[in-house]
């Protein structure tokens, strides 16, 4: 179902990461996008601005699900079930896009968030079903930039419109506002230790560290997984450059990432991350860790390809686990 947020460290870099969580086996893998190319779009063809990077397949078409363009802004697809409304037909001044083009479109037109607020009137969201699936994807999406604006957009409405986001994490449904209301819930958490009374005239023994986050939700639902992200987020000992902020986001969605086989569906088949993703909007780099893999594999933008590439380019990911190995050579014999 997907967690995603994002991550200033006190360097002042930005980043954008996210669980990709499905049943379905989608393959994802790494991808460069040229600039200047013309996606055959599923609801229609549309032309990209900027060169970027990300994670998606090909499928008749480029389709992305998360990345990072050239100017730093990155932006992730994630699940909205039972929320998504699209239009059966793009207005006559609007440009259709299919729910599951919609990323391709962003990273390859909006040069920041600002720039995508006005963009997104000239677009509707039309009801057209991915062929991988055989449905259409009911998606909304997180979108940052190297200022650190993030905003979610969510279609409920004929209308696009970007909702800011104070927080920097989303998750699946309900709208992204209940989601903001229900983080109130959990305003009392903390990272100290509370002090326990006494009852009765009988002191009370601690029953160890980490009371501060007594009542946090751990379950997988979606709200659950916003309240333990935002707060994870909001604790955490702050990072000085790109490697230890990588690990930090790591570690961060250890907390919302699902194990294969904890979360079945009423068809007995299971969601799981089926990778974690990492954008390194400053950088305009991007990271990708499959589930057989945890070593961070890393495609970045660089000007030769946006110069001297002219043409999608996949990536293959290198999967199976790996293991540093400590044990001595035994000494050859004398």
């Amino acid at each position: 179902m997907c967690t995603s947020l994002t991550y200033k460290n006190s360097r002042g870099d930005h980043f954008l990461a996210r669980t990709m969580d499905f049943s379905f086996e989608l393959n994802g893998r790494a991808m460069f996008m040229p600039r200047q190319r013309t996606v055959q779009g599923d609801a229609g063809a549309f032309t990209t601005k900027y060169g970027f990077v990300g994670a998606g397949r090909t499928i008749g078409h480029e389709i992305f699900v998360d990345g990072v363009n050239e100017r730093g802004v990155g932006a992730a697809a994630l699940y909205f079930p039972q929320n998504a409304h699209y239009v059966d037909q793009a207005d006559e001044d609007k440009l259709g896009i299919a729910p599951h083009d919609f990323v391709t479109w962003v990273l390859g037109n909006a040069g920041s968030v600002a720039e995508l607020r006005d963009l997104v009137h000239q677009v509707q969201l039309v009801d057209t079903p991915i062929s991988l699936l055989q449905l259409t994807t009911p998606l909304h999406y997180i979108i940052s930039d190297t200022t650190g604006d993030t905003a979610v957009l969510e279609a409920t409405s004929d209308h696009l419109e970007l909702i800011d986001n104070p927080v920097g994490v989303m998750t699946n449904s309900p709208e992204f506002g209940w989601h903001l209301q229900n983080l109130s819930t959990y305003g009392t958490l903390t990272a100290e230790e509370r002090p326990l009374h006494d009852y009765l005239g009988y002191q009370l023994k601690t029953q160890g560290p980490g009371t501060g986050a007594l009542g946090m939700p751990g379950d997988y639902t979606s709200p659950s997984r916003f309240v333990r992200t935002a707060f994870a987020k909001h604790f955490s000992q702050a990072t000085p450059d790109t490697p230890s902020t990588l690990n930090l986001l790591q570690h961060l969605l250890d907390s919302v990432t699902i194990p294969k086989g904890v979360k079945l569906k009423a068809d007995g088949e299971s969601d799981y991350t089926q990778y974690r993703g990492y954008m390194s909007l400053d950088d305009r780099a991007y990271y990708m860790e499959p589930y057989d893999n945890l070593e961070l594999q890393c495609l970045q933008l660089t000007d030769d390809m946006l110069a001297n590439q002219h043409d999608p380019i996949e990536f293959p990911l290198e999967h199976g686990v790996h293991i540093h190995n400590l044990t001595p050579t035994p000494a050859s014999a004398e």
